[in-house]
């Protein structure tokens, strides 16, 4: 009835399981870190294993995918209301109208597409939680203090800025420059620790 995912499509996005997970990020995290978005069939496979855990209208499947990616992977309506077609068409789900809204159910046929392909779909979801942990860390690391502060949050910048700029600068420094310039990074870690 529909199509399920071969080796040479599982090797695509999925490969990156079979060769250790948590080393890196994956075929998919490249993807993602390259575009933001997944393939038109993966896409499908994804809303199908979100429809299987309960009815939701698109609106409610693209959250859901914001969220489950630490708000890195938000598609657009353009993606998502054709997939959700797709599925309606090939019988894996099914819609109630809602005045105004369509609300999308995973069917006994679409069940069974996603146990075909449920490895499949549990590491696309697992990839899409892990880049968000990434990218969250990411955002932890780069983002400044809150906006409401926005001079100190300026000041904090232009402060990273200089230290990034300098450490580039001591590229080739010798081994001895290396160790000085680390316990400089260790005690300005500490005065910041120990700032009010």
């Amino acid at each position: 009835m529909g199509r399920s995912f071969d080796r040479h499509q599982w090797r695509r996005f999925g490969g990156f399981a079979a060769a250790g997970f948590g080393q890196g990020m994956g075929m998919i995290g490249k993807a993602f870190l390259a575009g933001r978005r997944l393939a038109s069939g993966e896409l499908q496979l994804v809303l199908l294993a979100l429809l299987s855990q309960r009815p939701r209208h698109g609106y409610e499947l693209i959250k859901a995918l914001e969220e489950h990616s630490g708000g890195f992977y938000s598609p657009s309506p353009g993606m998502v209301y054709p997939a959700l077609t797709w599925l309606e068409e090939m019988g894996y789900a099914s819609v109630t109208a809602e005045g105004a809204r369509k609300l999308y159910s995973i069917t006994d046929s679409g069940r069974q597409y996603l146990g075909e392909n449920q490895e499949a779909a549990d590491t696309m979801l697992r990839q899409l939680e892990y880049i968000g942990r990434r990218m969250g860390r990411v955002r932890e690391i780069f983002g400044g203090p809150d906006e409401e502060d926005e001079a100190g949050a300026q000041a904090l910048g232009a402060a990273r800025r200089d230290l990034r700029a300098a450490l580039r600068e001591k590229h080739g420094a010798t081994t001895a420059e290396k160790d000085r310039i680390a316990q400089i990074l260790r005690e300005a870690a500490a005065r910041i620790r120990a700032a009010v």
